[in-house]
């Protein structure tokens, strides 16, 4: 299931720029810090993937390595 989410842009005298804001819960079971660095890549004029730099562990293997 997608999260429907509107691309902002703010213009300004000689730039401009465009946001796309994470919805709290993806945000949360995402598990993002603030300040956190991310890369966008451009598969195809239909899909924008999110690559993270630093990965937290998965809450799965911990509890199957128990």
């Amino acid at each position: 299931m997608g999260v429907p989410t509107k691309v902002q842009l703010i213009k300004r005298k000689q730039s401009e720029q465009w946001y796309i804001n994470f919805p709290s819960s993806i945000a949360q079971a995402m598990e993002f810090e603030r300040g956190e660095t991310v890369e966008w890549f451009i598969e195809d004029k239909g899909t924008l993937a999110l690559k993270r730099l630093k990965v937290p562990p998965s809450v799965l293997k911990k509890k199957q390595m128990e």
